[in-house]
């Protein structure tokens, strides 16, 4: 039994490189549409702040440096999903799945996707973008040579991850501005938070 009706609740998936402007675009759909916002950064920030026996074995794999284990990071998604299904008017799953085991097992433990949006930059933009974020926030790891890495990866990662969507991936030029981006959101999303609503009637 999935935890969540996505016809009456939209499960959509928001991906895009570092500096693609996603988190800015969150914003403005969190604002219109009111949809609960998961994003697998924060729920394992929160994890870990719980002091739960999780939050030990998750520390220990930071500080090793390693990547959490994708069932732990699926587990937390799914509990957030659960938490927040009876409120909730649909979900914003942000920067997830990063790789394609991740969404097929999302699919099979929480419930099919329904719709992806790519915010889709170039990697010259991305770069760019990062640089100049690296030079107002110091941040050390925005440094030329490590963004091309970060971006490099995302981008092997992300091609395989959207292969498997072909019908529900939306891709959306994010080398506009951001209203003219939130316009194409929009187009996006309207027909389908009418239709579940409609559902859910």
């Amino acid at each position: 039994m999935a935890p969540v009706d996505p016809s009456k609740k939209p499960i959509v998936w928001i991906l895009g490189g570092p500096g693609s402007g996603k988190g800015t675009q969150c914003e403005k759909i969190i604002a219109k549409y009111g949809f609960t916002h998961l994003s697998t950064g924060d729920l394992l920030r929160a994890e870990v702040k719980s002091g739960s026996e999780r939050a030990k074995c998750l520390t220990s794999i930071m500080e090793r440096g390693e990547l959490v284990p994708n069932d732990l990071v699926l587990d937390l998604l799914k509990e957030a999903i659960i938490a927040h299904a009876p409120t909730a008017k649909g979900f914003l799953v942000d920067g997830y799945p990063r790789e394609k085991s991740q969404g097929i097992a999302f699919e099979k433990t929480i419930a099919p996707v329904t719709v992806i949006i790519y915010f889709e930059a170039s990697s010259e933009t991305l770069t760019k973008r990062l640089l100049g974020r690296a030079a107002s926030s110091g941040r050390a790891d925005d440094n030329e040579a490590t963004i091309k890495l970060r971006l490099k990866t995302f981008l092997d990662n992300n091609e395989q991850v959207l292969a498997q969507y072909p019908d529900k991936l939306k891709r959306i030029n994010a080398e506009t501005s951001v209203d003219e981006i939130f316009g194409e959101v929009q187009k996006i999303l309207d027909p389908i938070v009418e239709k579940a609503k409609a559902a859910s009637q």
